[in-house]
């Protein structure tokens, strides 16, 4: 029996036959971040999906105490091609990158992608540039300039936040033309389509915004009525999540394997299953955060009974404690991602770009 989604508007839909994702990003053994956030939602939507690790880490970097883990190697990564091709098993009809933290990594994922379109020139790529948020890198400078002249060019969906479309582009994003003016660049690079997944534009009176701007531009010939430029606008949740993009890049691989020719639509169906993901992230965070909270109370009191505690370690293993709470809850939002809400219905607007 063959897996169906089911699109907001309430019709059933299922990639097309023999749709198979390779999928190069981390993994880690405990949360959802790169595969581990990318592979089964990819798979619950119909897709076949072979995943290649490029780290393993026993938990993503984010966590006080740190990680334990590996990093794999181009030379490693290469093997693993070579051992798929002497078995006649490159038959992708996709390929998905996320992070990749080593220059020798980077530059084996050029022969990779010459590789996997040699065996299918239709290959779509959809290329996540993990390269940092905020205005921090996350990977070593070098990696810029492969991805600027490389990887970009040979992308057909890129995904990248405002920081990465900067650092990308060379060129500083502050509203919304300007975001479109370094789309415009990026396309003249390679990309046909592009989804700057999460901006941060200030009110005219410089204040904050109460929510996050999401710019989709695409080249691509696109179904009757849809737009090829469109602004998107996502209230803003009161946490943060890692994996949120890793999530989104996989979702919109997913739903564009389905609406090919509707950038705008694939998106806001990703969009829609990944604020469900988040809000029911969100709920369980709490609760387990108060759980939490009791437990902590309950064990100081008796500490207390004993001997002096040292109140400052208290409040270390707290916040240690909430960062696992935000893993993101995927199992548990199966039926969001396999039917997202309608994105009305959550507060998020589409508005196009003329």
């Amino acid at each position: 029996m063959s897996t169906a989604a089911m699109s907001p508007d309430g019709v059933f839909i299922c990639p097309p036959p023999g749709s198979r994702v390779l999928s190069i990003q981390s993994h880690v053994v405990r949360g959802h971040v790169g595969n581990k956030s990318a592979v089964f939602p990819l798979q619950l939507l119909g897709l076949d999906v072979d995943a290649i690790n490029s780290v393993q880490f026993s938990n993503h970097t984010g966590y006080p105490s740190g990680f334990r883990g590996e990093v794999m190697s181009g030379d490693q990564l290469w093997s693993l091609i070579e051992g798929l091709e002497s078995n006649g098993l490159i038959t992708y009809t996709h390929l998905l990158t996320g992070y990749i933290g080593s220059k020798s990594m980077l530059q084996t994922m050029i022969k990779v992608l010459d590789r996997l379109r040699k065996h299918n020139p239709d290959l779509v790529y959809v290329c996540d540039p993990v390269l940092g948020d905020a205005g921090k890198l996350y990977v070593p400078p070098e990696l810029v300039p492969i991805y600027q002249s490389e990887i970009v060019r040979a992308a057909s969906i890129l995904t990248p936040n405002q920081f990465e479309i900067e650092q990308l582009t060379g060129m500083k994003i502050n509203s919304v033309a300007d975001a479109i003016a370094a789309c415009d660049h990026l396309h003249e690079m390679g990309p046909e389509s592009i989804l700057i997944t999460s901006m941060d534009v200030k009110n005219p009176d410089g204040s904050d915004c109460d929510h996050l701007s999401l710019i989709g531009s695409t080249r691509r010939v696109q179904v009757e009525g849809a737009p090829y430029r469109f602004h998107i606008k996502v209230p803003r949740l009161p946490a943060y999540f890692t994996g949120t993009g890793d999530l989104l890049a996989a979702l919109l691989l997913g739903w564009s394997t389905m609406y090919p020719d509707d950038l705008a639509k694939a998106t806001c169906t990703a969009l829609g299953a990944l604020q469900a993901v988040l809000r029911r992230t969100a709920e369980a965070a709490i609760v387990k955060q108060q759980q939490s909270e009791l437990r902590n109370n309950a064990q100081r009191t008796s500490e207390l009974e004993n001997t002096t505690q040292d109140k400052t370690q208290d409040n270390n293993t707290i916040d240690k404690t909430h960062i696992g709470e935000r893993e993101l809850q995927l199992i548990q939002s199966r039926d969001d991602m396999l039917r997202p809400p309608d994105i009305a219905s959550i507060g998020i607007t589409l508005e196009a770009i003329v």
